[in-house]
């Protein structure tokens, strides 16, 4: 696999930035991990054992990640413990740290950590004081989220208050009922403090969890933060990208250009010279023309006479927000993969993929369903389209003025679902089952389901809407090439820009000869 772009924080698409403390800011990391071994190491030669229980040591790498890395403390021993087949009382906050409770416990963690702090001090990553600097002179707010409830210590210790708008740590989250990482309130509660939306901010994070938490919250950007062999499971874990050297992000004050238009197809075709293409495209507005009913969206014969070369020499991929039955009869094509419901349903020969989450979300997402048609009905134009995966709402033939009641339809129809979160489109509202899928992770698994993640494979996707968004970053951090298809210019994670569907076509036709040509 070719090197990955730095990541770029561009105020195009951009205003605010989340930083992890611990392992992103600052090297306590290691002190946690000291302070979690002694504790654990110690628990476990002291308690008497118990049939089925594993007092095997603490391993301060594998261990840390897994069970206690960006979590709330309590969680972390609650995690570990039952990992150990140990299960304890949970006690109470105010427990002291010799009590056998998951707080006495805690608060025994935490006062190993606070002495070790004290004795060795706090150390800083420069790259990331540097990158916050250069945010900072470049308009971007900032701020810290942390599951840690010595955040305000450490920051003062390390000097670095200043250069945070807003903190959102252990102590405020408990004042909150923030639930912790891998759940998103944290860093949506940061968002909010900063007065900015969550698509347009990033998060940089270490650990699993908040990575996680990052990508259920729907943040513009992801951004894994490796200290050491974390590379891969910070990717699975839905990071947009991986950046081991903060120094070499870019920071970039100025509105970046919109991806160019490709003009000269033999641009992309250099770079396919040693390389074999796999391609992947979403259908509504970029396979057809955008209209005003979903259902009128028809294939043109000629689209459907290049799609159908593509996929004679070259993998072939469509993954649409309709339905995986509404896509594959709208194509018609074999040999073609289909992915519906933006990934979360994926058939092809000899692969398939149904997200369980989602089937669990069938219950609400039907009760969403029809309390959306109940509300509308007297809304002219608002049309509530039920999928297997989703329950999307159309309002491009809405009057202006009743797109607010719309939205506050969706918003209210969301709160009453847990297992849903609300997203949207071009003109559309739509609720899915709340996990961690989207388009991006779709790309990402099929590259490594189909084998095609080698350096000799690259991955192009073509797409015209927000939710295409998810697969350009996705294929950006892996060396892939993002396409955008739009009239006009537009801020986008893609390399390149394609006017319409027909241009879409011609590009197909080129890509298809330049690889029989290769053959």
């Amino acid at each position: 696999m070719s090197a990955p772009a730095p990541a770029t924080f561009s105020r195009t698409r951009l205003d605010a930035v989340l930083f992890d403390l611990d392992g992103v800011v600052t090297r306590t990391a290691r002190l946690h991990a000291a302070a979690w071994k002694d504790l654990f190491d110690a628990y476990l030669r002291e308690r008497a054992p118990h049939e089925g229980e594993d007092h095997s040591p603490f391993d301060a790498q594998r261990d840390y990640r897994r069970y206690v890395d960006g979590r709330p403390r309590v969680k972390g021993v609650k995690h570990f413990l039952a990992a150990r087949g140990i299960d304890l009382p949970m006690g109470d906050p105010a427990d002291p740290p010799e009590r056998e409770t998951l707080w006495g416990l805690g608060n025994r963690k935490n006062q190993r950590f606070r002495a070790a702090l004290s004795a060795q001090g706090v150390e800083r990553y420069d790259c990331a004081v540097d990158l916050l600097h250069r945010l900072r002179e470049a308009g971007f707010r900032t701020a810290v989220v942390s599951a840690s409830k010595n955040c305000d210590l450490i920051l003062a210790q390390a000097g670095l208050a200043d250069l945070f708008d807003a903190r959102v740590d252990g102590v405020e989250a408990e004042r909150l009922e923030l639930a912790g990482k891998p759940d998103p309130e944290t860093f949506l509660e940061a968002a909010a403090r900063l007065h900015c939306e969550p698509a347009r901010t990033a998060v940089l994070e270490d650990a699993v969890a908040g990575v996680r938490a990052a990508r259920r919250g729907a943040f513009g950007l992801v951004v894994g933060v490796d200290r050491g062999g974390a590379q891969e499971a910070l990717l699975e874990a839905g990071a947009d990208m991986v950046a081991a050297d903060l120094c070499e992000v870019v920071v970039s004050a100025e509105a970046a250009e919109p991806p160019p238009l490709l003009t000269a197809p033999e641009r992309l075709l250099r770079r396919l010279a040693e390389r074999r293409p796999a391609l992947f495209l979403d259908y509504d507005g970029t396979l057809t023309p955008i209209v005003e009913r979903p259902e009128d969206a028809r294939l043109a014969p000629a689209m459907r006479a290049a799609l159908r070369a593509a996929a004679e020499v070259m993998p072939v991929a469509i993954i649409s927000g309709r339905d995986l039955e509404d896509v594959q009869t709208l194509v018609d094509l074999p040999g073609v993969i289909y992915a519906g419901s933006h990934g979360f349903d994926i058939r092809g020969p000899d692969i398939a993929l149904e997200q369980p989450e989602g089937v669990d979300a069938l219950d609400d997402l039907a009760r969403a369903a029809d309390a959306l048609e109940a509300r509308l009905a007297d809304i002219a134009g608002a049309q509530v389209e039920r999928k297997r995966f989703a329950v999307a709402v159309h309002y491009r033939r809405v009057a202006g003025d009743q797109v607010a009641r719309v939205e506050d339809a969706v918003a209210a129809a969301a709160e009453r679902a847990p297992k849903l979160r609300r997203t949207g489109g071009k003109q559309v509202f739509e609720l899915r089952p709340d996990i961690d899928w989207d388009k991006g992770r779709a790309v990402t698994w099929l590259l490594g389901k189909l084998q095609l993640d080698g350096p000799d494979v690259l991955p192009l996707y073509i797409g015209d809407d927000d939710t295409d968004e998810d697969a350009f970053r996705a294929l950006a951090g892996r060396g892939g090439i993002g396409i955008l298809v739009a009239s006009q210019d537009q801020p986008s994670a893609a390399a390149w820009r394609l006017a319409d569907p027909d241009a879409v076509r011609e590009l197909l036709m080129r890509l298809t000869a330049a690889e029989r040509d290769a053959r």
